[in-house]
């Protein structure tokens, strides 16, 4: 599959992004938030959880600005700061493992994930491998011994095209069951609603969501999660489900919501940025605006942030290679 560049003339990123920044404040102060969409979005989510974060919790003093730029899933506002806004010291700019996919799959034109300085992520979900409640599949076990004899026949499907990050999630799923990603018959959908209807309808067999969508559904007992794509057991309504790992598969998908800074910021601003996202970690307060977001912890910042995307975008490329995508 031939992948498009979503860029391909950085001087024309540079004065789009500049065009699309002007005008569009959300609110007075110095330290601003480009959320690389457009309103109402997860990357709207992802800034909104820093600016109100931060202020209600008394680490910046002024309100954060909060700037849309949409255009190349992420691709354009990756550039304007790489092009335009390299050494800004009050701007972040909102990211997920999406962003991480795209790079890998070299959907930001010449920029790769070396070029900025990832600065930490607020939160997290995390995948899931989910079925209808009546499924003959009872365990992860069950499902990739089948998909091992059959795999033309089980029916996979999520929000989301060959290559994205749902796709991912199935993609990696077989691949950690000595299963060719390219034989699986996946059903792409517009969204994770669509996708979750079409499996409580009986059109796909083998949902690829995200956990903290499920939680009606989990209540409902209308579904069945077989695996929590995540390093260990979530808990609340989540903690009977268990882990891919535990199950044998080794197999993780952590949807961040984080953050990156320009190449150029210096030393003394990125590490009072990590700081002060540390500290807003470790808040009480903060915590609740997180979980009410549907997200759940996560502590990576600084190098420690840095080193872990750069590896995850390491990964996907070689996933991408594997099955054609590259």
């Amino acid at each position: 599959m031939k992948i498009n560049t979503a860029i391909r003339h950085a001087s024309g990123i540079a004065l789009l992004g500049s065009t699309l920044l002007a005008g569009q404040a959300q609110a007075a102060g110095d330290s601003e938030c480009i959320a690389p969409a457009k309103p109402g979005g997860g990357y709207d989510l992802t800034c909104r959880l820093a600016a109100n974060g931060l202020l209600e919790t008394g680490l910046i003093d002024e309100p954060m600005m909060v700037t849309y730029m949409p255009g190349g899933i992420g691709a354009v506002a990756y550039n304007h700061v790489n092009g335009v806004r390299t050494d800004d010291p009050d701007l972040i700019v909102a990211a997920s493992t999406g962003a991480a996919v795209n790079l890998a799959l070299g959907k930001f034109g010449q920029y790769d994930a070396d070029e900025v300085r990832w600065l930490g992520a607020l939160g997290v979900d995390y995948g899931a491998i989910v079925v209808n409640a009546d499924a003959p599949w009872q365990s992860l076990d069950e499902l990739m011994a089948d998909l091992k004899d059959h795999p033309g026949e089980i029916a996979f499907g999520a929000g989301g095209t060959v290559g994205s990050q749902d796709w991912m999630k199935a993609a990696l799923t077989a691949k950690s069951g000595d299963i060719n990603p390219r034989d699986l018959r996946y059903v792409a959908f517009e969204g994770g609603g669509e996708a979750l209807a079409a499996l409580l309808g009986d059109h796909i067999q083998v949902f690829t969501g995200d956990l903290s969508e499920l939680k009606s559904q989990l209540e409902s007992g209308k579904i069945r999660v077989l695996a929590a794509l995540s390093e260990e057991r979530m808990g609340g309504p989540y903690a009977e489900i268990p882990t891919a790992a535990e199950q044998g598969y080794d197999v993780q998908w952590p949807i961040w919501r984080g953050y990156y800074m320009g190449p150029e910021v210096s030393d003394a601003a990125y590490d009072e940025w990590t700081q002060r996202m540390q500290a807003l970690a470790g808040n009480d307060e903060f915590a609740k605006l997180r979980d009410a977001r549907g997200l759940f912890p996560m502590s990576r910042f600084g190098d420690d942030f840095d080193s872990y995307v750069k590896d995850q975008v390491a990964d996907f490329k070689t996933l991408a290679e594997e099955v054609g995508l590259k």
